[in-house]
This record gives C-alpha cells, structure tokens and sequence, in this order.
C-alpha cells in the first residue's frame, strides 16, 4: 500500500526521527519484503482499482526501494487484476476467453515478461509465490482446485516462467489457514503425481482466525517433514489495539483480541511476534526459514482503502471497502514505529 499511503500524505518515525519507510526497516532488521502483483489494476477508464495500485511500474519502484536500502525482496504473482485469496481468483480482463493451453501460455508469458523486467532495473527477487493464497485454486473456473490437473499446468506455467529468468530464486506456493492441517495434506498430496518444481511452502496465519501457535507449529513440522519443503510464515498480524482509529472494515475488534490470547496493546503486538519467530525457529531440520508481516506500514489514512468503487465491482464484493488493517500495524497512527519493529533485532 505504501505507494498510494504516501500520495496520501504517509510518514514514517523511528525514534521521533522522520525516517524512508524502506530505510527504517532496514534498520530494525527486515531482511526481505513481499510485493504483490496485478496484471492490470486498472478499470475500462483507465482508473485504478485501489489497494496500492501495485502493478508493475509500482513493483518495480517498490523492489528498486527495497534493494537499494539493502535487503531483499519476494514478488507475489496473484494472477488477476486485483486482490486474489480463497474467496476469489479472478482472471485478468485479458485473459477472460483463455483456457487451456493459451491460457497456460498467458501465465508463462506474464511471469516471464515481470521478471525480465525487473532484471532489467537490476532487481532480481530472491523469492517468488506463484498464486497468492491458492487454497482454492486460481485463475477460476480453469484452475480451481477441483480442477487438479488444470491447476497444476498453470502452476507449472508459472514455476516454468520463474526457473527460466531467476534459477536461484525460491519458488513459493502458498495457501491460507495455517493451522489447517488436514487440508494443507489434502491440497499438497492432490498435486504431488503432478512434479511441481518448488521449495517453499507458505502459509498465512492469524491467531485470531486460525488458532494456536502450537497447531501452526504441528503443521509446519508435518509439511516441512512429509514434502521435505522449507516453510514460512507468508502473511501474519494482530492488533495493538482495538481502536477502529476512525477507519471503516476495520477487522480487528475485541472480539478477535480474545480469541488470540495476547491483550491488542503494543507489547502485546510484541509478544505475539517474539512467540512467532520463536515458533517458527524451531521447525524440525531447521525448515522454518521466516516471516512475512501484512501489511506493516498500512496507517489509518482516509482514501487509502483496499478498494475503491471500480475495484469492489471488479470483484463483485459487496464488503464495505474500508482500512482494514490500520489497527494492526507495526505502527501507530501517527507513524511511528511500535514495539515490535523497534525490537526486532532481539527476537
């Protein structure tokens, strides 16, 4: 979100000092960064769809932040126009007719058209997840999961495109609900016969949809183990407070400050992550390899929503578009850093 935060208006603070976002991370110890990816964010008048605006102009100047403050960065190919998880994969508007093969070569080709680009700045991802959140399947109704053999050919177009311009790159494939661990065997023994060429498994987790961390560290141990896959944490929060700040959606209330166990105040935040990296350093064979936070920097601006009008329709989602996240945020609402990030080197 940060491009479209800091047209809003955004700044950063560590320390009482007004700091680059990118800069400030660095200095507290982020090593890489998650950027996602949209093929064409963007309606029939040219307007964006909102949620950062993240296509590849915008991921390109993200990345060129990124490294040039010294750290690393993961590109997150969703695959669709906008915002892709469980509850939607929508292919892009170019693709609509596509199926099959040609539908399998419009992977490949974005894949490999992204990251060409990228090295061509010079920015070579370190990671890449091909399909965000993928429980379900992508690109619907071709790639749905009950589709296995479909799924897997575009999965495969995907990994092609990504071995073919950045071989050292770690290939990521990545579902939701962390904890589930019935469902991550199910998805990944239903894929196995296919050969998928890759060496990560992520999983989003947060307490307060998913459960303990001792079931995220079970399952973590039982798919590191039964695939020999590293794993990560790709998406995690919790609140530091229960504040809606002034922001509509917002989907962290009392309610979900319960169900995590650790209270929503800022070392609260601090604890939850101390716990997490913990949990996840201590994955059999030393598999657990990190954790991604989403989305650190998303402050309680007004406009910087996860969608705006075009975007809902788009998606034909009739939730209210608000600033969901602005209360778990690894800082506070004036910007600066909380606890958790301040301490993070001692994690």
């Amino acid at each position: 979100m940060i491009m479209e935060l800091e047209a809003h208006g955004a700044s950063y603070y560590l320390n009482g000092n007004k700091e680059d976002l990118f800069h400030l991370l660095k200095t507290c110890g982020v090593n890489m960064v998650r950027l996602r990816i949209w093929t064409d964010p963007y309606d029939e008048n040219g307007d964006p769809y909102g949620g950062g605006m993240n296509d590849l102009g915008t991921t390109a100047a993200l990345a060129g932040r990124t490294v040039e403050n010294g750290m690393e960065f993961m590109v997150d190919f969703h695959y669709s126009d906008f915002w892709a998880d469980p509850g939607k994969q929508v292919k892009p508007k170019a693709w609509g007719s596509l199926s099959g093969s040609a539908l399998e070569t419009a992977v490949y080709l974005h894949t490999v058209e992204t990251l060409k680009s990228l090295k061509n700045r010079k920015l070579v991802p370190a990671m890449v997840q091909v399909g965000n959140e993928i429980t379900r399947g992508l690109l619907w109704p071709d790639g749905y999961v009950d589709q296995t053999e479909s799924m897997a050919a575009l999965l495969k177009a995907g990994i092609r495109g990504v071995r073919e311009e950045c071989p050292d790159a770690k290939i990521v494939l990545h579902l939701d609900f962390g904890t589930d661990n019935q469902m991550y065997r199910k998805w990944f023994d239903a894929v196995l016969p296919y050969e998928l060429d890759f060496d990560v498994i992520g999983m989003s987790y947060y307490p307060h949809w998913n459960g303990s961390l001792e079931l995220l560290l079970e399952n973590m141990n039982d798919m590191s183990g039964r695939y020999a896959k590293e794993v990560i944490v790709a998406e995690t929060s919790i609140g530091y407070t229960t504040d809606t700040l002034g922001c509509k959606g917002i989907v962290f209330t009392e309610e979900q400050e319960k169900a995590t166990g650790y209270p929503a105040t800022p070392d609260g935040q601090e604890a939850f992550l101390r716990d997490l990296y913990a949990a996840v350093r201590s994955v059999q064979n030393e598999k657990g390899i990190g954790v991604f936070y989403w989305e650190p920097a998303w402050l309680p601006i007004p406009g910087c929503t996860w969608a705006n009008k075009s975007g809902s329709l788009y998606m034909k989602d009739q939730t209210e578009a608000g600033n969901a996240m602005a209360n778990m945020a690894l800082f506070d609402a004036a910007g600066n850093a909380n606890p958790a990030l301040l301490n993070l080197k001692s994690m």
